[in-house]
């Protein structure tokens, strides 16, 4: 992600309305890596505008807030994989092929964008309050459900399958190895963040969701 910003200027020394959203792009950008790096209580405004190369009073213009900023992060985390998950076209795809899918894409994301994991980690330790001060998330997450409800009645799978269940598993499959990778891998002995250990978490995870939806 992009760690510098320079806001250019008109003649007159007035921003441009691109160079605005530019900025504005780049202060989420890096409140992303600061708040997943530190979570919400160590990252700083003062770090954030000087790394995104802005004045700090530009934060507290375009977010009004450290706490905005932070849910301002985590709305476009949202809004990122929501809209990666839609790309996948799975109306598009066989049912069986459209779940594997996603299945796959639902791991893949998590082992490319581990910030993700992060922030959503660190808002749970905040009991989701933040969350409660977005109108966007709920309507933002809600098509993923219909997707997988979707797939599953068109189908050849389990009969009575919960669509928000069937979600819940597949994230929690992935989720809880990024989001206890270090731990586990401690108490075990094996690097799980090499490699070759998340190809086989990978493949586990994609046969295990497959085989408990699929009839026998």
């Amino acid at each position: 992600m992009k760690q510098n910003a320079v806001v250019k200027k008109r003649r007159g020394g007035r921003p441009r309305k691109s160079d605005n959203s530019d900025t504005r792009q780049a202060l989420l950008d890096v409140a992303c890596q600061e708040f997943a790096g530190r979570g919400l209580e160590g990252a700083r405004v003062d770090r954030i505008a000087k790394l995104a190369n802005v004045n700090k009073q530009l934060v507290y213009h375009y977010f009004g807030s450290k706490d905005e900023l932070y849910i301002a992060v985590l709305e476009e985390a949202y809004r990122n994989i929501r809209e990666q998950e839609h790309a996948l076209d799975l109306a598009g795809l066989p049912a069986h092929d459209a779940m594997r899918v996603l299945i796959e894409f639902s791991f893949d994301y998590l082992d490319r964008n581990r910030e993700f994991v992060a922030l959503v980690t660190d808002e749970n330790t905040h009991m989701g309050e933040h969350l409660n001060g977005s109108t966007q998330l709920e309507p933002m997450n809600r098509p993923i459900i219909e997707m997988i409800r979707e797939t599953l009645e068109r189908g050849d799978f389990k009969a009575g399958l919960d669509p928000f269940q069937v979600y819940l598993s597949i994230a929690a499959l992935s989720f809880f190895y990024f989001s206890n990778a270090f731990t586990l891998s401690r108490i075990f002995g094996r690097d799980l963040l090499e490699y070759s250990s998340v190809a086989e978490r990978r493949r586990h995870v994609v046969d295990f969701a497959m085989s408990a939806l699929t009839k026998t």
